[in-house]
Order: structure tokens, then C-alpha cells, then sequence
């Protein structure tokens, strides 16, 4: 299985190829990055532009995108939600018109995953990714969160193998 693996941003976007193999392997990972100097609407386009070239040269079998972190009260982060919030948009319209299935994994979910702690830190995620793939630097922050998600993803992936197989009273061998 190859997975393309987004943090979505509308000024950086972070992006990880993995396949599954017996452990998990980091093809390619980068950060599409754009001027602040563009209109969004321009970003988000220039963003679906690189999501279709990205299928087009990794073929994925699956597309895996962290949700936008909202936030309570006091540490609420609205405005930026709504712009990750855009930028996952183009992801999900990307991997729809090319039929790849989207699965989405909240932040949380993400450290949970990578790091067995729900709390974990950007540098704690980034450092532990880097060591699961064997990469012989650490990559920037959000291509390092996108081979985060895509970690979480073949592992929940796994997962769901290993249920499906479980024998259960009545069934078969």
C-alpha cells in the first residue's frame, strides 16, 4: 500500500509518500510552500495543482489528511482552522476527482499514534517520525507531520487487517 500523507496549510503544506512494505518506508516528503504575497484564492489553486501532480507521479492507493485543530475557549484558533480548513478542501476535491480513497486523522489522533501520547510536541513528533522511517536527517516541521499522519494511517491500516482476521464464535477458518 502507498499512501500520500498531507498536513494541510494555505502558505505551507507538508507532504509524505510512504508504502507499507514490511515496515514503513518514506519515498518522498517535502513542503509545498507559497508567498504570503498571493491571493488565497491563487494559493488554494496553485495547492490543487500540486495535490493532482502528486497522484499523477506517486500513484497512492489511499490519501490521508489531518483535520484542523479548532481548539476551546481561551486557546481557540478559528482563523486558522478555517484556512487549514481550505486547504484540506483541495486535498479531499483533489482525491475525489482522481476516485483515491481520503481517510482523516484529527491531531490528536496523529501524536496518539506516533508517539503514544495524545499531547505530544511538534519537535517530539518530528524526531520520532524521523526515527520510525530511518531518515538520516530530520525533515522540516510539516513534512515531518505529514510522514506523521501517513505513519498513523498504515498503522490504523494494520490494525483493521488484523480485526478483520480475529475469530470470532461462528465463523469460519
Amino acid at each position: 500500500m502507498r499512501v500520500l500523507a498531507i498536513d494541510p496549510g494555505t502558505l505551507r503544506m507538508g507532504y509524505g509518500v510512504l508504502d507499507a512494505h514490511p515496515a514503513p518506508e518514506a519515498d518522498d516528503y517535502g513542503v509545498v510552500a507559497l508567498p504570503t504575497s498571493m491571493t488565497i484564492e491563487t494559493r488554494l489553486y496553485q495547492l490543487h495543482t500540486h495535490i493532482l501532480n502528486m497522484i499523477h507521479v506517486f500513484q497512492p492507493d489511499a490519501i490521508a489528511v489531518e483535520d484542523p485543530f479548532v481548539g476551546r475557549g481561551e486557546r481557540s484558533f478559528a482563523k486558522s482552522a478555517l484556512a487549514i480548513g481550505q486547504a484540506q478542501a483541495v486535498v479531499l476535491i483533489g482525491a475525489a476527482s482522481q476516485g483515491i480513497p481520503v481517510h482523516r486523522y484529527s491531531p490528536a489522533e496523529v501524536k496518539m499514534a506516533v508517539a503514544d501520547y495524545g499531547r505530544a510536541t511538534k519537535e517530539q513528533v518530528q524526531q520520532i517520525a524521523s526515527s520510525r522511517l530511518g531518515l538520516a536527517q530530520q525533515p522540516e516541521s510539516d513534512a515531518a507531520d505529514a510522514l506523521a499522519v501517513g505513519l498513523c494511517h498504515l498503522q490504523r491500516m494494520q490494525a483493521d487487517e488484523l480485526i478483520s482476521r480475529e475469530i470470532a464464535p461462528g465463523k469460519e477458518l
